[in-house]
């Protein structure tokens, strides 16, 4: 939806020098929003004035607490809305904002010469497309280039300001002060020609489980007998969908997967080449050839998007799958300050989505970043617009970080607040409260929490620290499903590390999953990659596979999976007992029986799942 100036207003304004000194406003200007540059970043001079942004200005919703009073009737297996999901026209109803307010944000942004703009559905977001020299005077602010320790750049600033009389009517507009870079949470990747036996190793005594898992690669095979899909023969492929998610370019390739499938699920070889490739803002579509030698010897923009289609095609197969790409927007153009897209991808992708009546029932996101890397007032609205995809019956499922508690470096574990203090580094999305978050497991019988410690891997080459993401958020209060199990979890840890991190915050993982070497093809050569990226799919993969069943029977899919599986739900996973947290130079939290801040509630049993699932839905949860 645009909106353009009329020629009347237009005539109004003419005599006004388009993007002159913000004074074009009922009230004077104020700082609406300080962040502080997190650590590794540091600022390598001003933005270049030409430099184009999308500037997405978040309105204040007018109802979110009645939409959110609906998500947990409607998720909440004891109540009697329980699955009767809204539709996109309830959603965008319940959201969009006030008159006032957007009479109010339309004066401003015309008295100050901008145009020509477009809305999302509910009109809570507005897009507008300005370069930086425009935006600096519209925002009253500087933007600088700057550079993180990785080398990668983005165009930012520490602080911004509206008129006052908007305040409380705009919550947030990016980019202006968020660095988050949406990483893929994968932590490397390994050729191999041989399979692998760390020494010391006992395999599974289930020689069922015995025959198919072993340590080095993991196969979709293991993924289907261990979680016990395998078998199961789905009723409404067509009914049912799953998605994942790419960002920072990042595009499956087609041959890739196909080798993949043709060794490991050959029944689904030729999905390969026909799932969908939605591209979003410029996204890259998925790629028909196989890498050229520059890109496989370039940047890493293939691994992330291979893995979540090999993992999902792999286990899903004949559902549609959806791989989102998302890009960046305007046309970006490189130059030597900014040789990358600076623009933010994933608000991008989230306002997109909300603008489709027809959304996959599942969808995988394996990217994120440290929570303080992120203003709170941006990354609780995007979290409110998680929530919407939940009223309408849609389940998102998150990784949780390969880091740990953030990372092996304890001289990075400081707060960004100016003061420094020690403490854990929670991550975004993960500790929204909207979102299952999904940590990683290793081995078999029994499976334990994913660590591994820098040194050689099978390849004979050092790797690096990687353990499941875990922590609990400064930003996002606890919600009211966690109140049965993280309380008492905490209260048991008996003051270990008190003062590192939030105890009153929502606490992740929800779930777990494999996440060690994932048997893998990349540049159509057999190899190896782990993360919690690989978590994500495989449990997502699931989900969605419950929902089949559901669908199939007449129900409602699951949606915003966690009331529930906090209920109820937690009995279909098989509890993780060995195993901590790790990083930020300490061990770190344990794992313990029932919830845990490491594992969540555990792996998944398929058909234990469906039974729970189908009884929830019957009122007999």
């Amino acid at each position: 939806m645009k909106l353009c100036v009329s020629a009347l207003f237009a005539a109004a304004i003419a005599v006004q020098p388009a993007f002159g000194t913000p004074i074009k406003a009922r009230t004077a200007y104020d700082v609406k929003e300080v962040h502080n540059v997190p650590r590794k970043w540091k600022n390598v001079g001003r933005a270049p004035a030409d430099h184009k942004l999308h500037l997405q200005i978040g309105l204040k919703q007018d109802n979110f607490d009645e939409l959110n009073r609906h998500l947990y009737e409607v998720s909440d297996p004891e109540h009697t809305r329980y699955g009767q999901h809204l539709s996109f026209e309830d959603v965008n109803d319940l959201v969009k904002p006030a008159d006032e307010t957007l009479d109010l944000v339309h004066e401003w942004l015309l008295l100050n010469g901008v145009g020509e703009f477009n809305y999302s559905p509910a009109k809570d977001w507005v897009n507008i497309y300005i370069d930086v020299a425009s935006a600096e005077r519209l925002l009253n602010t500087e933007y600088s280039v700057f550079q993180h320790d990785d080398g990668s750049v983005l165009v930012r600033t520490s602080k911004w300001s509206l008129p006052v009389h908007l305040h409380e009517h705009i919550d947030t507009i990016q980019p202006t002060t968020s660095f988050m870079r949406s990483s893929p949470q994968k932590s490397d990747w390994i050729q191999f020609s041989e399979p692998w036996t760390p020494p010391g190793y006992t395999p599974p005594s289930n020689e069922t489980i015995a025959k198919v898992c072993h340590f080095f690669p993991v196969t979709i095979e293991c993924f289907r007998t261990l979680y016990g899909t395998l078998g199961y023969v789905q009723k409404v492929p067509g009914i049912n969908k799953i998605a994942f998610n790419n960002y920072l370019n990042q595009t499956p390739i087609r041959p890739d997967i196909y080798k993949f499938l043709e060794k490991y699920r050959p029944e689904a070889k030729n999905e390969a080449y026909t799932f969908k490739s939605i591209e979003i803002a410029g996204g890259p579509a998925a790629q028909f050839t196989p890498l050229t030698p520059e890109q496989a010897n370039g940047d890493d923009f293939v691994r992330e998007a291979n893995l979540d289609a090999q993992t999902i095609l792999g286990m899903t197969v004949p559902q549609p799958v959806y791989s989102y790409s998302t890009g960046g927007s305007p046309p970006f153009i490189p130059d030597l300050n900014t040789p990358t897209d600076t623009n933010e991808p994933y608000l991008t992708w989230v306002t997109y989505v909300m603008g489709q009546r027809d959304v996959p029932q599942v969808i995988s996101s394996s990217y994120g970043d440290d929570e303080q890397t992120i203003p709170e007032a941006y990354a609780k609205r995007v979290c409110q617009q998680f929530a919407q995809l939940g009223a309408r019956g849609i389940s998102l499922l998150v990784s949780s970080g390969d880091g740990g508690l953030g990372g092996d470096d304890p001289s990075v574990c400081l707060t960004n607040d100016g003061k420094n203090s020690s403490t854990f580094l929670p991550a975004f999305p993960a500790g929204c409260p909207y979102v299952t978050t999904v940590g990683a497991t290793q081995q078999f019988e029994p499976e334990v929490s994913a660590y591994r410690m820098p040194g050689l891997g099978p390849d004979n080459k050092t790797h690096g620290f990687y353990a499941s993401g875990s922590g609990f958020s400064y930003y996002f209060d606890r919600p009211s499903y966690q109140d049965a199990v993280v309380p008492a979890y905490v209260k048991a840890l008996n003051g270990l590390y008190d003062g590192l991190y939030n105890k009153d915050g929502r606490g992740y993982p929800d779930l777990a999953a494999q996440g060690l070497y994932f048997a893998f093809v990349f540049n159509l050569t057999e190899s190896s990659i782990s993360g919690t990226s690989a978590s994500c799919p495989l449990m997502s993969s699931i989900v969605s596979l419950v929902n089949d069943a559901l669908i199939s029977s007449g129900k409602s899919p699951l949606g915003f999976l966690n009331p529930w599986l906090y209920k109820t739900g937690y009995k279909g996973f098989t509890d993780i007992l060995s195993g901590n947290s790790q990083g930020c130079g300490v061990t770190g939290f344990p794992v313990t029986k029932g919830w845990d801040p490491i594992t969540g509630f555990g792996t998944p049993n398929f058909p234990q799942l469906v039974t729970l699932a189908k009884s929830a839905a019957d009122g007999h949860w």
